[in-house]
């Protein structure tokens, strides 16, 4: 049976491992007493001796002015504090080899592992495995999770991602998904999980307050109509990372709610920082070309200016705000699609011959896998789906995996 060490048998750690010694051989360590039914060892050195899995479970805290309880926004913004983890890592470390696999399951911040934590391994092995439990339901999470995350230093999901992901298959309760990614692909996956809910529940309760404010209006009504809206809004949909929202609607529908914040004094403007931040994303893309050595005497060709695949309309086009910042770095831009003076929007004639066009961003890359583009081109596929193409140097925006500038072809 394999045999595992618990390191920090407290609020959250204790139900855990009480739940994992169901089916292993589970052995506790924690600098407090802790009345349980797990084996627990006085000291570190003996409950981590002769371990296969040794999981550490300890606090990766904030000041205690930044637990919520009180207001935080006007506080200057903070990490974790990393030291209880490092510290317990490091001493776990010297009293083990090869033979063990230590597992961290504490929230950090994306890049923390990489910087701060790897550097610290130096006799065993290690992975970054964050759980998805909450207070009072900790022992049903862990055999009912959403997903197991898994992240080593490659992404590799071979080797101890492999074992790891097995060892919890007695303990879940029905088939579970196994997400294995990098480091900092796990780091993410579970702290923007966390913030995807409480940005979740800042929309919902400002509908509570456009209730409150306007009248005739109950909040349950409106949050139920877009609970059961399944298709886009509690979908998948909308989930893949690219260009900006765009249209006649979305962009200027939260412009608008700046308005009605200010109008009925709400005392806050998400709307304000969703689109500093739709805005300043364009920039960061923008500023990629000249990253990658894009010359401000090149023009730089947008192919899928409209504001979504097979759509010839400019109106709310992300790619469009993307080319407005490329103009601003000293960029000429040239579009698939131009408008004329009265208005209708047609396809550019110039760009299919123009020899002198060999940088091309794709705001939409599947209308353009096929097109004939010009030998020795950089392609910048911002959604990541252009298929590699002999003699074009094509980048994947958004992978930096292996630290390759997202270069995925160039031969």
């Amino acid at each position: 049976m394999i045999k595992v060490g618990f390191i920090g048998v407290g609020k959250l750690g204790k139900d855990a491992a009480e739940v994992i010694s169901e089916f292993y051989d589970v052995t506790g360590y924690d600098i407090r007493p802790v009345e349980t039914p797990i084996k627990m060892e006085a000291t570190l050195s003996k409950c981590v001796k002769g371990k296969d899995i040794i999981f550490v479970a300890v606090p990766t805290p904030h000041h205690p002015n930044y637990d919520g309880r009180s207001a935080t926004s006007h506080l200057p913004p903070r990490d974790f504090d990393y030291s209880i983890a490092i510290d317990v890592i490091k001493e776990i470390d010297k009293r083990v080899d090869n033979e063990s696999l230590i597992v961290l399951i504490s929230t950090v911040l994306p890049g923390t592992v990489r910087r701060d934590i790897s550097p610290l391994i130096k006799n065993s092995r290690f992975i970054y495995n964050p759980y998805l439990i909450a207070q009072g339901t900790v022992k049903w999470d862990m055999k009912n999770p959403e997903m197991i995350m898994i992240g080593t230093q490659d992404g590799s999901k071979t080797g101890d991602a492999e074992l790891l992901s097995n060892f919890y298959q007695p303990i879940l309760a029905k088939k579970t998904r196994v997400e294995i990614g990098t480091w900092e692909e796990v780091e993410s996956m579970k702290i923007f999980y966390n913030t995807f809910i409480t940005a979740k529940l800042c929309l919902v309760n400002m509908i509570q307050d456009t209730a409150m404010s306007l009248g005739h209006m109950n909040v349950d009504k409106v949050t139920e109509a877009l609970k059961n809206s399944t298709d886009r809004i509690m979908g998948p949909k909308y989930m893949s990372a690219g260009l900006g929202d765009g249209g006649g609607c979305h962009p200027r529908d939260n412009i608008a709610l700046r308005e009605f914040s200010r109008r009925y004094n709400l005392g806050y403007d998400l709307f304000d920082s969703i689109m500093k931040s739709r805005e300043q994303q364009a920039l960061n893309i923008a500023k990629f070309m000249r990253k990658i050595g894009i010359r401000t005497e090149e023009t730089i060709c947008i192919l899928g200016s409209g504001f979504k695949a097979g759509v010839n309309q400019l109106e709310g086009s992300p790619s469009l705000l993307v080319g407005h910042y490329l103009e601003q770095l000293g960029y000429k831009v040239e579009y698939d699609l131009i408008q004329l003076r009265n208005g209708e929007v047609v396809e550019n004639e110039n760009i299919l011959n123009n020899e002198l066009l060999t940088v091309f961003l794709l705001g939409w890359p599947e209308h353009f896998q096929s097109w004939p583009f010009p030998l020795g081109s950089t392609i910048v596929d911002v959604w990541r789906s252009f298929k590699p193409v002999k003699g074009l140097k094509v980048y994947h925006y958004g992978n930096t995996r292996n630290n390759q500038s997202c270069l995925i072809s160039d031969n």
